[in-house]
């Protein structure tokens, strides 16, 4: 174990931005919650009923989990019952990218041959990753506790997300040693928490009823740290049931890591075709890009699905709640609760897809800092040429995801109240008109890139701005000027909102302009960088 925490200061100062703003984040998106409830329900009669009525609604408890209580406490920590898959995600990204990532890119390798141990740099990803979550869960039990709330509650909310990151820390590790490729190790982990997100719908759903399959959320990790209630039933001693099943996966983890060879994975890799040939730069970002699309869109499918058949149930959760109908109405559209909601997905669909955007273009950075960037631009390959392949799928990749979410989301409503052929165009307007901002964000990536290229991953920051005036700014009071810095802010509010094509031109004429000059700084710059 020698060296690990000279690899802890290097992981803490190569993610010295991203890791702070993921940490905050999370923290501070539950805490959201508290005044936007509070004053939609400020009863403990009107709690109850939206309780009552949240707890016998399958899609809901689907969505967020099962609700045992109506304090405010437990109503916060069950609308946040989403959050724990976010925490889940990052975790596992933060733990591949500083193990496989680094072995692909042989850096690993260079840092072997030093005075470290060999299980050194596993052993420092898992401990700045577990430790950035017990921050993120301290943040928000205080957080929590300044509002109001009780203590020990807020302490076992925290306790309930930082949980959740050891535990899928813990799942990326063993990832981090099967495959060979940091793509795969993604997808492996990726793949186990979207399993332990249906396990847990599943279980819940049939526990409504109490179904034959209410013990499957027990196969889940998501579920296990649900358990906990928050706030309800003291059970915070689960926070170290789930810390020793995260035990359990770091130490087969260490064992599977001393049984491969370093840049090698477990499982066999599959070899490319014997003889192939790529004609175009377009063809190589298709080859590069495609598993990425399509486990994006076909997210976006099953989130439309989701949204779509919640739409319906809207209106009898709200009731002859009018404080709650206002609330959904600011969330965007105004003709009607259904399709303020409506809107309101379809605006954090925009903020999804403006990820994936993001993503897309930070392949190309990787692709260069690997070194396979030269190789091509030997050739007859210009450097715009080649950054058109990755360009395409940065800005026309989430104009596709957007379009199949609106797709499914339109039909599975339409279907909800009979009328598919009015309401699939409405919605399938509401998710495309949000790509203008996205472009933006897609820009910025561009521009980093092109001027910037170590800051490329800054462009997640962006992202970052956004989802928190989005998500926090309206229920902290924010100046309108603030609000007015996210470019999702200026979009038509669609479906039941008025359309304006300023707005729109003028959001898609500062992304062109954005992009021309990361592209120009691209040819100017040196390659690698």
């Amino acid at each position: 174990m020698t060296g690990v925490w000279q690899l802890v200061r290097l992981i803490l100062r190569r993610d010295r931005v991203i890791m702070p703003l993921w940490v905050l984040f999370i923290a501070l998106v539950p805490v959201s919650y508290i005044a936007t409830i509070d004053g939609v329900f400020p009863t403990a009669a009107d709690k109850a009923q939206y309780a009552a009525t949240s707890a016998a609604n399958a899609g809901f408890v689907a969505l967020y989990g099962r609700l045992f209580g109506s304090s405010l406490g437990e109503l916060v920590a069950w609308r946040a019952g989403f959050v724990p898959v976010v925490v889940g995600l990052v975790t596992v990204l933060t733990v591949i990218r500083h193990t496989r990532t680094e072995e692909e890119a042989g850096r690993r390798e260079l840092v072997g041959s030093t005075v470290v141990g060999r299980h050194a740099a596993l052993a420092a990803a898992l401990i700045t990753t577990c430790a950035a979550s017990l921050v993120m869960g301290l943040v928000l039990a205080a957080a929590m506790a300044g509002q109001g709330l009780p203590g020990a509650g807020s302490l076992a909310f925290g306790l309930e997300l930082a949980a959740t990151g050891w535990v899928f820390a813990g799942i990326a590790a063993v990832a981090a040693q099967l495959t060979a490729g940091a793509g795969s190790a993604r997808g492996i982990g990726i793949t186990v928490l979207g399993v332990a997100y249906v396990l847990r719908v599943v279980g819940d759903v049939s526990g409504m009823t109490d179904g034959p399959l209410t013990w499957v959320t027990g196969l889940s990790p998501i579920g296990w740290v649900q358990a906990i209630r928050p706030f309800g039933v003291d059970r915070t001693w689960l926070a170290l049931v789930v810390l020793a099943a995260a035990a359990v996966f770091v130490a087969v983890a260490v064992l599977l890591s001393g049984r491969r060879d370093v840049g090698a994975g477990l499982l066999p890799t599959r070899p490319g075709p014997a003889v192939g040939t790529l004609g175009s730069p377009l063809a190589l970002a298709w080859r590069l890009h495609r598993g990425l699309l399509a486990a994006w869109t076909g997210g976006f499918v099953a989130l439309g699905v989701v949204m779509g058949y919640l739409a319906e149930g809207v209106g009898d959760l709200v009731g002859d709640n009018r404080a709650m109908a206002d609330a959904f109405r600011r969330l965007g559209g105004a003709s009607g609760l259904i399709d303020s909601y409506l809107a309101g997905t379809a605006g954090l669909f925009g903020l999804i897809a403006g990820a994936y955007g993001i993503q897309a273009m930070l392949r190309a950075r990787a692709e260069e800092a690997d070194g396979r960037v030269e190789p091509v631009l030997g050739t007859a390959t210009g450097r715009l040429r080649w950054l058109a392949g990755h360009l395409v799928f940065s800005l026309l990749g989430p104009a596709v995801v957007l379009v199949a979410a609106g797709l499914a989301m339109g039909i599975t409503h339409g279907l909800d109240v009979h009328d598919v052929g009015g309401e699939l165009p409405r919605l399938l307007a509401g998710t495309v008109v949000q790509l203008p901002a996205v472009w933006i964000l897609s820009a910025v990536a561009v521009l980093l890139f092109g001027l910037l290229p170590r800051a490329t991953a800054a462009a997640w920051a962006a992202l970052v701005v956004c989802l928190l005036v989005t998500l926090v700014g309206g229920a902290a009071g924010l100046d309108q000027w603030v609000l007015d810095i996210s470019p999702f802010t200026h979009l038509p509010k669609l479906p039941g909102g008025h359309v304006t094509a300023l707005p729109l031109v003028l959001l898609s004429v500062i992304a062109a302009i954005v992009t021309v000059a990361g592209l120009t700084g691209f040819r100017r710059r040196d390659v690698p960088a």
